[in-house]
């Protein structure tokens, strides 16, 4: 995969609009303050603790997450260039076995979230220093958890694009489907869940494989609502996610497994 120009064109503009956009926040923030200040308002920023500890790990980690797809797109590219270039067929005749060639692709996957983790940790301490108006070290560590969450998050969602791409086989087609996927796992749970039955049977939604993917880091932001969040990580989610990033892999490897490349 390393060996695409793509693949360093899309990582690099997946890590400068991550720094970018979870570091510029309270710019942003400043930028709407002023602009109420000149209709006779103010807007006191720093009651709204976005980029203080410890509710910068949450906030920032969840944003993050939406960037997942520009990754999910490189890995659909480099899985389907192997169909199309066939590089797939070319490395099976030189040697490698079709297990060997699935657990690469794994590999880089592990090699892309752990390099996702490590870049919003860097991003995360940074800003919540600048910005935190008192540093105390349990309310730095005080979330850490969800960094743990979120690798687990790019991960499965890597290795879900990876499944799709090892299915699909043409990269337009996958991609489409990779966009669609949340929209389309929404409508068969709004089918499949009825007000009705709701009640009884709502409880399985958590074991959809996008939602299991979501529940890793729920939404932070009602909390500035006075609303109650959930301001954990799930045991339960993080197992759900496990067993659904290990299937991905595995259908995959099925699939490549009795394909005839």
């Amino acid at each position: 995969m390393t060996s695409y120009r793509t693949f360093w064109v899309i990582c690099g503009l997946y890590f400068v609009t991550l720094a970018f956009t979870t570091a510029s926040g309270m710019e942003i923030l400043k930028w709407i303050a002023s602009k109420f200040e000149d209709f006779g308002s103010s807007v006191n920023i720093n009651r709204i603790p976005l980029y203080h500890f410890p509710d910068i790990w949450q906030n920032l980690i969840w944003v993050s997450g939406l960037f997942k797809l520009v990754l999910s797109v490189m890995v659909v590219i480099s899985i389907t260039n192997e169909y199309q270039y066939r590089t797939l067929r070319q490395n099976i005749i030189d040697g490698m076995s079709r297990w060997e060639f699935v657990l690469s692709k794994v590999l880089t996957n592990l090699l892309l979230s752990v390099m996702s983790v490590v870049m919003l940790m860097l991003i995360t301490m940074v800003t919540g220093l600048i910005y935190s108006p008192e540093l105390v070290w349990a309310d730095i560590v005080v979330g850490t958890e969800f960094l743990l969450a979120y690798f687990l998050e790019v991960f499965a969602f890597l290795s879900y694009a990876l499944m799709l791409g090892v299915f699909v086989q043409r990269s337009g087609l996958t991609i489409v489907l990779l966009m669609l996927s949340h929209m389309i796992e929404a409508i068969i749970k709004l089918n499949l869940f009825r007000e009705s039955l709701k009640p009884s049977i709502g409880w399985l939604e958590q074991f959809f494989p996008l939602q299991a993917i979501t529940n890793l880091v729920p939404l932070p932001f009602a909390r500035y609502a006075f609303q109650e969040i959930q301001d954990h990580v799930s045991f339960v989610a993080v197992g759900i996610a496990i067993v659904w990033a290990f299937l991905f892999n595995y259908f995959s490897y099925l699939k490549l497994k009795k394909a005839d490349i």
